[in-house]
């Protein structure tokens, strides 16, 4: 194996048959939240024309370590982007100083089947989840929304909140964690932008925010229908897995539901409960890459309630890493083998 330093000094006929490799601190270097964004639009914008699609996921317990492992894959036809996300969940991570979600990116190339990038995605996926929901508050929340709740304190809340705090002026942050003493990580990234923090009841956030965040591994409702008042936007991102749950399927079937990809939705997203219970249908759910492509109205008036379930697609982490392998064979910062 050859490897090259970077991809500076490449020409075009050698780089044709090389494979990138774009580490962790690459990707925190060159892709950032406007790129995410970008990214994450686009291609639920192609999912909901039918040019990109999600092939089926594999996720499995291992039987050693606690840890979940699994495949998600796809192809984007529009941005000619095929690949898998590789990785799981390690919950002892994080007494070994490691992020509990692992995952390396693998892409091809379409029109051969070459080997063409692997790329770090444990910060992909982080930036990828915040850009979801940053993308429904863009397209969902009421423009005048002032006070933004954050349920769930974890390694992801952080990124959340400041990809959502660029999406409305936001007067105020209200956050409540099942752990309270976490909540100083939210605090100190409001303190960083200069937004008002407070720690509140599960209760008193609901009836304060007018754009709510969940992003928990909770197998319980945390928000409780009549705590949500009119023209809330909700964005449930932490459900993932068949019997998670963040918040009362009852609200769910106040609202108007939009998601990523509505397969997703109905068997481990958040809307599995609501449907598995009769209160919605599958067609009560649209994909939001219809309000990004102006088929759809998105929000109706600044009463209706509108919740977007985020389950977590891996054309999102194509269309990220794929940006992320662009950007650093450009920039030079690739690391290039050949195999």
């Amino acid at each position: 194996m050859t490897t090259l330093a970077n991809a500076a000094g490449v020409n075009g006929t050698e780089r044709d048959t090389l494979v990138s490799v774009v580490s962790e601190a690459v990707c925190e270097q060159i892709v950032g939240r406007p790129e995410a964004f970008k990214a994450v639009e686009s291609v639920f914008g192609a999912m909901a024309r039918g040019d990109a699609y999600n092939f089926p996921v594999v996720r499995e317990a291992i039987g050693h370590a606690d840890a979940l492992y699994g495949f998600k894959s796809g192809f984007d036809r529009a941005g000619m982007v095929l690949g898998v996300k590789s990785g799981g969940y390690w919950p002892g991570n994080v007494q070994k100083n490691l992020t509990n979600h692992q995952s390396t990116v693998i892409l091809f190339d379409p029109d051969t089947g070459r080997l063409k990038a692997l790329v770090g995605g444990n910060y992909l996926t982080a930036v990828r989840t915040a850009a979801a929901s940053a993308v429904s508050i863009a397209y969902l929340a009421r423009k005048d929304a002032k006070v933004l709740g954050m349920v769930g304190a974890g390694h992801q809340s952080t990124f959340q909140l400041r990809a959502a705090l660029e999406q409305r002026e936001f007067e105020k942050v209200v956050a409540w964690n099942p752990h309270p003493e976490y909540l100083s990580r939210l605090a100190a990234v409001c303190d960083e932008l200069r937004v008002p923090f407070e720690a509140v009841e599960q209760d008193r956030l609901g009836a304060q925010a007018d754009v709510i965040i969940t992003i928990t591994s909770a197998f319980e409702p945390l928000q409780m229908r009549d705590w949500i008042k009119p023209g809330t936007h909700i964005a449930c991102m932490g459900t993932d897995t068949k019997g998670k749950m963040e918040v009362d399927p009852e609200l769910l079937a106040a609202a108007s539901v939009f998601t990523d990809e509505v397969a997703q939705s109905i068997s481990i997203g958040e809307a599995q409960h609501a449907v598995a219970s009769g209160l919605i249908s599958e067609s009560d759910i649209t994909p939001i890459g219809q309000v990004i492509n102006g088929t759809h109205p998105g929000r109706r008036d600044d009463q209706e309630i509108t919740l977007f379930d985020g389950t977590g697609v891996g054309l999102q982490d194509l269309a990220v890493a794929s940006a992320a392998a662009k950007l650093a064979l450009e920039q030079g910062l690739a690391t290039q083998i050949a195999l």
